[in-house]
């Protein structure tokens, strides 16, 4: 039984804030809010608030500029206006506690967010973040390789035609993300690839005071080794989880691994990922 509720809109930060729904209220347990990453709408992380939504009460974020949350081209796309989004979602909501889960660009945005110790955020998952910034080393994928996609997706794109950009994915993953990867702003995208090496999230983990885990990926580039040895430094409670057979996407690669990756940091241990079960994908 799938346990998507709805998609709604609130008015929150000044902007249309759009989310999806997972499960419903639960005693005792935080809800949980998930800040995707930089070209990925909320309907793209459906199928791991389907299984999240099994224990706790899931909401997903469509980022500003991607999905149906609001986009222009005077829209601040900065890190900081999307810290500020997520906090002003969470008050908006009522949300007097909550666990915010963030993959990449989303886990820059919650570290960006939990900075100003907003009142409710308990726990932050940071799910394989860029480490770049300031005088640090470029982050791995390029450019190009999101504008272009968005563009053809623009005009129309097939599941076959946007197996150029993502040659792992299955069927279902790159049909997911051909029909909706129109709806991220290209300025956004831009805004926010920029902010990958100008924003200084290594300061923000300086000041983290909120349970936090860090789960990286054992294959590919964003995180190494060292990297999390720095992140410890600064963050001496963290806990760290690295999911040796996933790239970058680590639900995608790996999705039984993500949620064993995650254990009972949210308050309560997700359920074992059965296999055959949900895994409608972005």
């Amino acid at each position: 039984m799938s346990t998507y509720l709805y998609g709604a809109n609130v008015q929150a930060n000044g902007i249309r804030q759009h989310y999806l729904r997972y499960g419903g209220a639960r005693t005792g347990l935080d809800p949980v809010i998930i800040v995707p990453g930089i070209t990925s709408p909320a309907v793209t992380w459906g199928f791991v608030a389907e299984h999240i939504g099994q224990v706790f009460d899931t909401y997903v974020l469509d980022v500003r500029g991607r999905g149906l949350s609001s986009a222009s081209d005077s829209l601040d796309y900065s890190l900081d206006a999307q810290a500020a989004d997520l906090v002003a979602f969470a008050t908006t909501l009522g949300f007097e506690r909550y666990s915010v889960v963030g993959h990449s660009m989303g886990a820059r945005i919650g570290i960006r967010a939990a900075r100003s110790e907003p009142a409710g955020m308990t726990r932050l998952a940071m799910i394989d973040p860029p480490v770049s910034g300031p005088g640090r080393r470029g982050y791995p994928s390029q450019l190009p390789w999101y504008i272009d996609s968005i563009r053809q997706s623009r005009e129309g794109m097939t599941a076959d035609a946007m197996r150029a950009f993502c040659p792992t994915w299955t069927h279902e993953q790159l049909a997911l993300r051909a029909e909706w990867l129109h709806t991220c702003d290209e300025r956004a995208i831009r805004a926010s690839f920029e902010g990958f090496h100008t924003d200084d999230i290594h300061a923000d983990l300086a000041h983290l005071r909120i349970a936090a885990l860090l789960v990286t990926a054992g294959r590919g580039d964003v995180v190494r080794d060292e990297d999390v040895e720095e992140i410890r430094a600064l963050v001496p409670h963290l806990q760290h989880t690295r999911v040796r057979d996933a790239g970058h996407m680590i639900p995608w690669d790996d999705e039984a691994g993500f949620h064993a990756a995650l254990g009972d940091f949210l308050g309560a241990f997700i359920p074992t990922l059965v296999e055959g079960g949900n895994h409608a994908s972005q």
